[in-house]
């Protein structure tokens, strides 16, 4: 099972449900991921955790007027079909209500921010 893929449907269906926070085990991958959803307000806090041995990583979730800010995510980039975005084509997700995460050379970054460092890379997914 893709790992990527992993965590942002246990945030979406967590949000769905109406936890405060999920859990899934940790990686420096996962880590950027969630402080770049940080950034852009789709999450509230992160925090590394270890249970029985396992590095896990906590992620609190948003709501607005108890509304889920995330409701459903794509994945575009799997592994069996890697896609990437130069910087010409990185272009506004849901009319700039969403945000596209992409794996650059200058680390994970939100479009709006691969946009300004001007560089492109691999999409890894989509979140509104």
């Amino acid at each position: 099972m893709d790992s990527i893929s992993n965590m942002i449907i246990i945030m979406k269906n967590g949000s769905l449900a109406g936890k405060e926070s999920v859990t899934f085990p940790y990686s420096k991958m996962k880590n950027a991921i969630s402080e770049c959803l940080k950034k852009a307000g789709y999450v509230s806090e992160i925090s590394k955790k270890i249970k029985k041995g396992q590095p896990l990583l906590e992620v609190g979730l948003v709501y607005v007027d108890k509304k889920p800010k995330i409701t459903e995510v794509e994945r575009i980039s799997k592994q069996s079909r890697r896609v990437y975005f130069g910087m010409k084509d990185i272009h506004s997700v849901r009319n700039g209500t969403g945000l596209l995460v992409l794996s650059t050379p200058k680390g994970i970054l939100s479009g709006k921010e691969a946009r300004k460092e001007q560089v492109g890379g691999e999409a890894l997914f989509r979140i509104w």
